[in-house]
């Protein structure tokens, strides 16, 4: 089961970067190996959240996979957590937050996961740290495309 967590202050506003992770449709334009998203639906969630259900396709060489996924937004608290809900994983769960800090702010990320395959997990198991570092860092660079270097 691989975890990663990683903090990092980043120079862009606890919102800009909020926007940025909450625009799930977009992730195929800057995310490796994410070919494809959908949103689902869309609705108001308790205490003052959204919750999206979303699909996202993975592609990877030869193996291609869509999973759904519920995306629970708090803006307020400026967090984002996301659920599994079908697809190749037994389980996922990953959870952004964004807190102000000087100069810009503080970015956690964490997510957990694994496969149904057990190949694929002993494959994702060699280079997974590589291929999260290489997800955050889409994430730093996107927001250099959207809101300029700082």
């Amino acid at each position: 089961m691989p975890t990663h967590s990683e903090t990092r202050a980043l120079p862009y506003t606890a919102q800009e970067m909020y926007d940025l992770v909450a625009d799930v449709g977009s992730y195929p334009k800057f995310l490796p190996w994410n070919s494809a998203a959908r949103i689902r639906t869309r609705r108001p969630g308790p205490d003052g959240s959204e919750v999206m259900e979303a699909d996202l396709v993975i592609s990877f060489k030869v193996f291609r996979e869509k999973f759904g996924s519920r995306v629970t937004l708090w803006p307020a608290q400026h967090r984002i957590d996301t659920e599994y809900l079908d697809g190749p994983f037994k389980f996922m769960k990953s959870n952004w937050h964004f807190r102000p800090a000087p100069g810009g702010c503080e970015v956690e990320f964490f997510v957990d996961f694994e496969f149904r395959n057990a190949i694929l997990q002993g494959i994702i198991g060699v280079v997974f740290n590589e291929a999260m570092q290489r997800v955050v860092r889409a994430f730093e660079r996107r927001a250099v495309e959207l809101y300029g270097p700082r």
